[in-house]
């Protein structure tokens, strides 16, 4: 199948190319609470690279990866460190894929400007800030995995069943099974190519869909019962605090993979969902949708919040209360949207 690909991508496909040339050790993460694409889109870099004989190490970065995720093909050589531990002087160069700021780099201890380390940054987020010594940022891209594919076609690079797999993955969870803008035929084109080389992805997404635990069900119903609603009923948050995490034993792996807020925008009515988890004492994270992103565009909130994210989905974490991360997240929604 011909792939028409973005000539953003096509632009710096080569550029890229060479760096990598160029490197014999390379370095790759997982963003902080990684999502498919996050680890899909970085274990299948790390199958392209091995392909063209570089030394690669793949770090887990901040946090553990899902249960759901453990039978990605390739997940058991993640590395089990966090960017901070990490001798640069091993690496030649860092390959940074679906972050948009050095906060999804590290939330825990962000690394500052310049980095120790040569860097290329590979995101499709528009609110992306241009970290890297090159940067590949095509908002064109519902996923970073679908920026995956279209460099790996210009790089002739062999598709395997494992990057197949991988890939599928992010595509497939970054649209939302397809149904997220800016999912477009080049996306569906992509993704029944890696369905023929992969025919076992319906397994693969069983497997991450059905791996919850009877916590992770708690921690929705918990959330659900806490909604309210502000400005008119535009904007409907539910929230967490520390308190109700630990009372109620839910741990931390059992808040990835279930969005609230994209719940919560379902309603008709409430144009913005906004879940705010207070994952630790003073530190909550906000999830942002919206069933309206031309007149409620979320990556404006989350970046007031500093944060970031997509037009229709986007998140940020605040060191405050969660009562006052409430606050503030009602005010700047006052504020952007003129409620």
């Amino acid at each position: 199948m011909s792939t028409e690909i973005s000539s953003q991508i096509k632009e710096k496909a080569s550029l890229i190319l060479a760096e990598i040339k160029k490197a014999k050790s390379i370095l790759l993460h997982c963003h902080p609470m990684p999502d498919p694409d996050s680890t899909g889109s970085a274990l299948a870099m790390k199958f392209a690279l091995e392909q063209m004989g570089k030394k690669v190490t793949l770090i887990q970065g901040d946090s553990d990866i899902p249960k759901g995720f453990l039978h990605f093909p390739g997940v058991l050589t993640i590395t089990q460190k966090k960017f901070s531990e990490i001798d640069h002087s091993e690496f030649e160069l860092f390959v940074s894929i679906d972050s948009g700021s050095l906060n999804m780099i590290s939330q825990e201890k962000p690394p500052t400007l310049p980095l120790p380390i040569r860097t290329i940054v590979i995101d499709h987020h528009s609110t992306n800030q241009n970290y890297g010594d090159l940067n590949l940022v095509d908002t064109s891209s519902p996923a970073a995995a679908f920026i995956m594919f279209q460099l790996f076609k210009l790089w002739n690079i062999t598709i395997t069943h494992d990057i197949a797999i991988n890939l599928f993955m992010g595509i497939y969870t970054d649209t939302g099974g397809f149904r997220y803008s800016p999912t477009d035929y080049r996306v569906i084109e992509a993704a029944a190519e890696l369905a023929r080389i992969a025919p076992d992805y319906i397994e693969t997404i069983f497997t991450m869909e059905n791996s919850q635990s009877k916590e992770a069900l708690y921690f929705q119903a918990l959330a659900l019962s806490s909604i309210e609603t502000f400005l008119g009923e535009n904007i409907a948050i539910a929230s967490i605090s520390h308190n109700d995490l630990i009372t109620k034993k839910i741990p931390e792996e059992c808040i990835r993979g279930i969005s609230i807020s994209n719940i919560l925008k379902s309603v008709v009515g409430w144009n913005v969902g906004a879940s705010l988890i207070e994952r630790n004492p003073g530190e909550v994270k906000v999830s942002l949708r919206t069933r309206d992103k031309d007149i409620f565009d979320v990556s404006k909130l989350a970046s007031s919040l500093g944060g970031g994210g997509h037009r229709a989905a986007a998140a940020a974490v605040l060191k405050m209360s969660l009562v006052d991360a409430k606050k503030l997240v009602v005010a700047k929604a006052k504020e952007l949207y003129n409620l």
